[in-house]
C-alpha cells in the first residue's frame, strides 16, 4: 500500500487529495499537513469527510509530518514546495507539486512564469528543475513512469487549452499566429482563502476578465504547443471568472490551413487521444457544459469547424479543482508507480 502525505491538506487542492485517495484502491493517506487548523480532524473542517478520513492536521515540523512517505502531494502557493522538495526526495519520497515551482527546467523559463505572479524569479531549488516532468499523462505519459521522482502538476487552464489545442498544433491544422483561447472559471480557481473580490457579493451574478497584462498559465500552454508543432507559438489567452463554483470552459479557435470537415478535423483529434482513457470527444451535436465533468478526471473536447470562416472551434471543459489539480495529480501518481492510470479515478460524477 502506497503511502501519502499531503502538504497543504486544508485548501481546496488538500481535501480534493484526501477525499480521492480515502477511496483509492492502492494508497493510504499517512500523514496531513498544513498551517493552518493545526490540531483539528480534517472530518471536522469538511464534515462530509467522517468515517472516510478522521486524521488530524500536523503542524510542518511536527514529528509526524517528517516521517516519511512514498508520495508528497504539496498543495501550496507558489515558493512553498521548492523549498521542502529537496527534503522529501532525500527521505525516499516521489514528489507531486501542485504549484508552478516544478513546471519549468530551467531558471530562465521559471523566471518568466514567476514574473507574470510579480514573485521574486529566483528559483530556490534551480538544481531540481532539470529532473522535474510537466504532469500531462497525455503528452508526457513515457516521462511519467516508475524512474520519476518530481512532478510539476499544471495549471488548470493551462490543462484545458493544451489538451483542446495538441492535435492541431501537431498535425499543423491552423496557422498558430490565430490562436484564440477564451477561458472562463469558476470562483473556487481563487483558493479557499477569502478575497474581496471573491466575496459573494462581489461574485454574485457578475463576470469579468482579469490578468490581461499575461496570466502565469499562458507560459505552460506557449510551451507545450511549441514543443508539438516543432515552431514557436504565441497565442492570444483571456482569462475570466463566472459566478459558478467549479469548472473551467475554455473556447479555443484557430484558422484552419485548409479547408476541412467537421468529420475530418473530429477524426485527426479521436487518433492523437485513442489511448486516453480521460479525454472524451463530441461533435457539436452533443449538448456539454461543465456540469458533465464535475467531480471527474475528465477533458471533455467539443470539436467543430465553422465553415463560413475556416475556423477550428473547440470547446473544453474539465473541473478546475480534480482534472484541472487533484485528479490529475493523482492520475501522475498512478503513473509513478505502475498503477492503472485510471486507478481511483474510474467514476462518473454526479448530474446535475
Amino acid at each position: 500500500m502506497i503511502s501519502a502525505k499531503v502538504v497543504g491538506s486544508g485548501g481546496y487542492g488538500g481535501v480534493g487529495m484526501t477525499e480521492l485517495l480515502s477511496g483509492h484502491p492502492e494508497a493510504r493517506i499517512a500523514c496531513l499537513v498544513d498551517v493552518q487548523d493545526v490540531g483539528k480532524k480534517i472530518s471536522d473542517l469538511y464534515p462530509h469527510l467522517s468515517g472516510f478520513c478522521d486524521e488530524v492536521i500536523v503542524a510542518p515540523d511536527d514529528p509526524k509530518a517528517r516521517q516519511p512517505a512514498d508520495v508528497v502531494f504539496f498543495s501550496t502557493p507558489d515558493g512553498v514546495g521548492m523549498k521542502l522538495a529537496a527534503d522529501e526526495l532525500a527521505k525516499g519520497a516521489k514528489v507531486i507539486d501542485y504549484s508552478g515551482d516544478f513546471r519549468f527546467n530551467t531558471p530562465e523559463a521559471y523566471a518568466d512564469y514567476a514574473g507574470r505572479l510579480g514573485r521574486d524569479t529566483a528559483h530556490a531549488s534551480s538544481d531540481l528543475l532539470p529532473r522535474a516532468v510537466y504532469g500531462l499523462a497525455e503528452l508526457h505519459r513515457d516521462k511519467l513512469n516508475t524512474q520519476t521522482t518530481l512532478v510539476g502538476n499544471p495549471g488548470c487552464f493551462a490543462i484545458s487549452c493544451i489538451l483542446g489545442l495538441a492535435p492541431a498544433a501537431k498535425h499543423a491544422l491552423v496557422d498558430v499566429a490565430s490562436i484564440i483561447c477564451d477561458c472562463k472559471t469558476g470562483v473556487s480557481g481563487g483558493g479557499k482563502n477569502p478575497h474581496p473580490l471573491f466575496h459573494y457579493p462581489a461574485r454574485y451574478d457578475q463576470m469579468n476578465a482579469y490578468k490581461l497584462a499575461g496570466h502565469q498559465h499562458v507560459c505552460e500552454v506557449e510551451r507545450e504547443l511549441s514543443l508539438q508543432a516543432d515552431e514557436e507559438i504565441k497565442i492570444t489567452f483571456t482569462a475570466q471568472v463566472v459566478p459558478t463554483c467549479r469548472g473551467i470552459m475554455s473556447c479555443l479557435y484557430g484558422t484552419l490551413k485548409r479547408a476541412m470537415s467537421r468529420d475530418e478535423v473530429l477524426e485527426v483529434y479521436r487518433t492523437f487521444y485513442k489511448d486516453d482513457i480521460f479525454v472524451r470527444l463530441y461533435d457539436r451535436g452533443t449538448i456539454m457544459g461543465t456540469m458533465q465533468v464535475r467531480g471527474t478526471n475528465y477533458c471533455n473536447l467539443t470539436v467543430d469547424v465553422d465553415e463560413r470562416t475556416n475556423r477550428l472551434r473547440v470547446i473544453s471543459h474539465i473541473d478546475n479543482l480534480l482534472k484541472g489539480q487533484a485528479g490529475n495529480a493523482l492520475q501522475n501518481m498512478n503513473l509513478l508507480f505502475g498503477l492503472r492510470e485510471n486507478a481511483g479515478l474510474d467514476r462518473p460524477g454526479q448530474y446535475p
